[in-house]
């Protein structure tokens, strides 16, 4: 492995990270790594609950890719078998059970996406259901003797769900440890993980301990915001923007972020300096943004291409080229050409932007959900989804 001084590699590692567990064992692990040029394990697990690996995946990520130009070994685990349990962190109630299927579907996703952003020749991809799904149960009730219930109820989210009278599962009590096993199997020298996940990084560490292993260091990540700028990016919350969505609803979501977020995501998503973003003009900073985030998921042709329709379309307040077209008979309910043409996944979505008056025909707002058109026409969605009415 190359050799960067351990001051360059700390710098590095430092920059955007939260907290570190503990930077001193941190600079002895690297100063060993140097002396016997052996590379460090470097661990990040992602469960695969939903099939797109979005922006705030992408700040775990790039920290991984850093390490690799680092010279270290990065282990990006896939959390198959976790996944059909359900992480508790920062919930405050029972995430909805997956099914195998489910799991599956979304991990063999995982696996194409996140070479957009890793080295595939330093990266190797695990399963955790490699180990889990052949424990027997004696096995698995000699892992729970590693680790007390008394810790685990120290946890903040339990401790306020036991307070308000919630119900507290135990497959979520045991979450935190099964985490915490994957990195004594993988021999993690180094977990990455988002400030939410401090607590189950930290398991981790008692664990490996425990078992004879040197302790993982923890290093903690900012959680992004959505779209929305309150909730963390997640599409339970329906505020995501997934690396593989088309690049003009990228750029349509990055744009409709708010300017004091746009400096979080220029300095967690991009290379630039914020400084000098903050003297720009908010409109070009933000656009400016969309374009650097597309040309590193997409191409920089692409991001180019979906700057020009933006500003066609919203600064010109032009139509879209190549919208989508949908022929009526006069008889179906804007609800069933919503759903049936997909400007929207479901009747409850389509309701709801009817109620908050986010859908126009004509740009007349539609307010009634057994609206029926009765001839050609724009129908617009909010303000990035059209559609060609042809009666």
């Amino acid at each position: 492995m190359q050799k960067i001084d351990i001051h360059k590699q700390l710098e590095i590692i430092k920059r955007g990270a939260v907290e570190i567990i503990s930077e001193a064992e941190l600079r002895k692990k690297l100063e060993e790594s140097i002396r016997s040029n052996k590379p460090l394990n470097i661990k990040a697990g992602f469960d695969p609950t939903a099939a797109d690996i979005h922006l705030g995946h992408t700040v775990l990520l790039r920290k991984l890719r850093q390490f690799q130009e680092l010279g270290h070994k990065v282990y990006f685990l896939i959390g198959d078998f976790t996944a059909r349990i359900g992480d508790p962190s920062g919930r405050s109630e029972k995430r909805k059970q997956m099914t195998p299927k489910e799991v599956l579907e979304n991990a063999a996703t995982y696996k194409k996406q996140v070479f957009k952003i890793l080295n595939p020749n330093k990266t190797k991809i695990v399963f955790n259901s490699k180990w889990f799904d052949r424990m027997q149960g004696l096995e698995f009730g000699r892992l729970l003797t590693h680790y007390t219930a008394t810790r685990l109820l120290e946890r903040d989210d339990f401790s306020l769900r036991i307070k308000e009278k919630k119900p507290l599962y135990m497959s979520e009590l045991v979450y935190p440890i099964l985490q915490g096993y994957d990195s004594v199997v993988l021999d993690a020298d180094v977990e990455i993980g988002g400030t939410d996940q401090k607590f189950n990084l930290l398991v981790g560490r008692d664990l490996q301990q425990d078992f004879g292993q040197p302790q993982q260091v923890v290093v903690t990540m900012p959680l992004l915001e959505g779209t929305d700028g309150v909730q963390k990016m997640s599409k339970t919350f329906g505020n995501y923007i997934g690396i593989n969505e088309p690049p003009k609803d990228m750029f349509g979501k990055i744009m409709s972020i708010s300017d004091e977020l746009m400096i979080k995501y220029y300095e967690l998503l991009t290379e630039e300096d914020s400084g000098a973003v903050k003297k720009m003009h908010p409109k070009e900073a933000k656009l400016r943004l969309a374009e650097n985030i597309i040309a590193q998921y997409h191409s920089q042709k692409d991001a180019s291409l979906a700057r020009r329709e933006f500003e066609r379309v919203f600064s010109q307040k032009e139509l879209p080229e190549g919208m989508p077209e949908y022929k009526i008979d006069g008889a179906k309910t804007i609800i069933t050409i919503l759903l049936s043409s997909g400007l929207v996944k479901s009747g409850n979505e389509a309701r709801r932007l009817i109620k908050q008056g986010a859908i126009f025909f004509d740009n007349y707002p539609i307010d009634k959900d057994n609206f029926i058109p009765q001839r050609s026409g724009i129908l617009k969605v909010g303000t990035r989804r059209f559609l060609k009415v042809v009666a």
